[in-house]
């Protein structure tokens, strides 16, 4: 199996929180493959400048050095986050747009989502999985 990590999860890695460290540590022990989207990858880099918080920065380049970084620059993503956001809007249950990306590089690329929003519970056809609470 291979998770993609939604921005929150991320963010609690940032943060040091024990369970999410742990539960990442173990899924690289079982040489489970482990993505972040470039939204997420974006989200938290503007967060992290715009707050000038160097020492999460550093912690951050780590991650990204240590975890593969999948793009919305293909037309097969673009194409599956324009299906997502039709399904939502005709059930008028619209995410943002950035959820909405990450949510179609996971189904693109049959990624488990490991995030802490139950709003995704919205998008089928998507793996899900919350390392923070469950």
């Amino acid at each position: 199996m291979a998770y993609l990590l939604d921005t929150n999860v991320l963010s609690a890695l940032l943060r040091e929180n024990e369970k999410v460290w742990q539960t990442a540590q173990a899924m690289e022990w079982a040489d489970q493959e482990l993505f972040i989207s470039t939204i997420s990858y974006y989200e938290i880099k503007r967060g992290l400048l715009a707050n000038q918080a160097t020492t999460r920065m550093e912690r951050f380049d780590h991650l990204r050095r240590k975890y593969t970084m999948l793009g919305t620059d293909n037309e097969a993503v673009l194409d599956e986050a324009a299906a997502i956001y039709a399904e939502l809007k005709q059930r008028g249950e619209l995410l943002p747009d950035a959820d909405i990306f990450i949510a179609a590089v996971a189904r693109v690329h049959g990624l488990i989502l490991v995030t802490d929003d139950n709003h995704f519970n919205r998008i089928s056809g998507l793996q899900l999985e919350n390392w923070v609470r469950d």
